[in-house]
């Protein structure tokens, strides 16, 4: 297994990853995702901020890391964190654990770039997920509800989210 930064050649695998979430968050009753722009999945990999998980030459799981996420965590925001999003698991590679797998990589970087926190987002109610991911060491900071921001993808405007960090 290695994590390593996406390259343009994998925008394909990406959005299959992404819209094969949509319809396993279907399945499960908990719709949290609405889809991904490829336009901006592409930038979001041109600026180095896509990875993935490679086991076998094949794409496990992909992930994206961002230094900022102001409309989020709005005045916290000021504290250095590296924030985790969009977390989507190849179906066959499911059951794994890529997220203490990720949380493990990140603290690295995290360390590196002298950042207090490891922060995500998911949307509010989803109490299995949540309590996943305090099972991988995260606390739940707050949750909080966004009224109509256009900057951000659709699942987040008008819906509220539960926010998690935990300190490097």
């Amino acid at each position: 297994m290695r994590i390593e930064k996406s390259s343009i050649e994998d925008l394909v695998t990406h959005m299959e990853l992404y819209e094969q979430a949509i319809a396993y968050q279907h399945a499960l009753g908990k719709v949290n995702w609405l889809g991904f722009e490829e336009c901006v999945v592409l930038k979001e990999i041109e600026a180095g901020q896509q990875y993935k998980i490679v086991i076998d030459k094949q794409i496990a799981c992909v992930f994206l890391l961002a230094d900022s996420d102001p409309i989020i965590w709005q005045e916290k925001n000021d504290i250095p964190a590296i924030y985790i999003h969009r977390i989507a698991t190849n179906p066959f590679f499911r059951g794994q654990n890529f997220v203490v797998k990720i949380i493990e990589y990140v603290k690295i970087i995290a360390k590196q770039e002298q950042k207090e926190f490891i922060r995500m987002d998911t949307t509010a109610g989803n109490k299995r997920l949540n309590h996943y991911y305090k099972e991988c060491g995260f606390n739940i900071v707050a949750t909080i509800a966004l009224q109509g921001n256009t900057d951000m993808p659709a699942h987040y405007r008008n819906n509220s989210f539960t926010l998690f960090e935990m300190k490097v």
